[in-house]
């Protein structure tokens, strides 16, 4: 899929799960039907704007809830939007992964697209967020909710950052020390998407973790054609998330950007719910 197609649905999915402009005006919070709903991307519940709930945040209080309650109604929408469409959700329809790839875009010196020392151990750190601060601390501690309290970058420039910038004098919003640790944690992860493609995605997010685990099942997923790959190699080095998709086209690391399919010169990569063809056809030309 072309860049400026997945771009669009990108914006588009942003302006939808944030449709409440009004409350970019008004400063409160929308609490409408809709937010009883959870988004498949991390959308923060506190943003004026937003019209439904995010995952993440929804989970960690049904864990911490007294008496506790099993959250079948969030595991189920998550396995949903895992089954069917794996991190293709972090690819197209995440409002906080369309501005990683926007940053990303900045003329930057030194542009990190392969791999250094110490990624592939980062990379494991989003599941050890999944574990420790989405499950555990809410489900033990009753801290809640952690990954929103203390790190989530999305929730601080979505919803802390607004209502503080423009409604803190009129709301009495005070700007604590966990506001600044967490307006610092959001310039650093802000500051990395210059030079490291989607550094949040790849190293910290807990909804990537999720749905990374479910991209080897997904309906929606990248196909190999292995009659007509000539491990050329040219997928693997357009690949912003270092995945090399002729040995493993459905790892959990791949966003189904489709920048893959579209650097493969023998038409052997098909991203999508059906099967290719298994007629040759020639490539339009570039």
């Amino acid at each position: 899929m072309a860049n400026h197609t997945r771009g669009r649905i990108q914006l588009l999915a942003a302006l939808v799960q944030n449709a409440n402009f009004r409350g970019f005006f008004t400063g409160k919070i929308y609490k409408g039907a809709t937010k009883n709903v959870c988004v498949p991307g991390l959308n923060c519940y506190s943003c004026p704007g937003a019209v439904g709930a995010c995952p993440i945040g929804s989970l960690q209080n049904f864990l911490s809830s007294r008496p506790f309650k099993f959250p079948y109604y969030v595991v189920g929408l998550l396995l949903f939007f895992g089954a069917l469409l794996g991190r293709a959700v972090c690819g197209f329809l995440c409002p906080f992964g369309f501005l990683q790839d926007l940053l990303h875009k900045i003329p930057f010196p030194r542009k990190k697209l392969g791999s250094f020392p110490g990624d592939r151990q980062l990379r494991k750190l989003k599941y050890a967020v999944l574990l420790l601060l989405v499950v555990l601390l809410p489900l033990l501690l009753d801290w809640t909710p952690t990954f929103c309290k203390y790190l989530c970058p999305a929730g601080t420039l979505e919803g802390g950052i607004p209502l503080v910038l423009i409604f803190g004098g009129k709301q009495n919003l005070g700007i604590g020390a966990m506001f600044v640790e967490k307006v610092t944690v959001l310039v650093l992860i802000l500051a990395l998407c210059l030079p490291i493609f989607r550094p949040f995605c790849k190293y910290l997010c807990p909804l990537g973790a999720i749905y990374g685990l479910m991209n080897p099942i997904a309906l929606y997923r990248i196909r190999l054609a292995e009659e007509r790959c000539t491990h050329c190699g040219a997928c693997a080095r357009r690949c912003p998330m270092q995945v090399d998709p002729a040995k493993t086209p459905n790892s959990a690391e791949c966003i189904r950007c489709g920048a893959c399919a579209a650097a493969c010169p023998s038409d052997a990569l098909h991203i999508g719910f059906c099967e290719p063809s298994t007629e040759k056809t020639p490539r339009a030309a570039e």
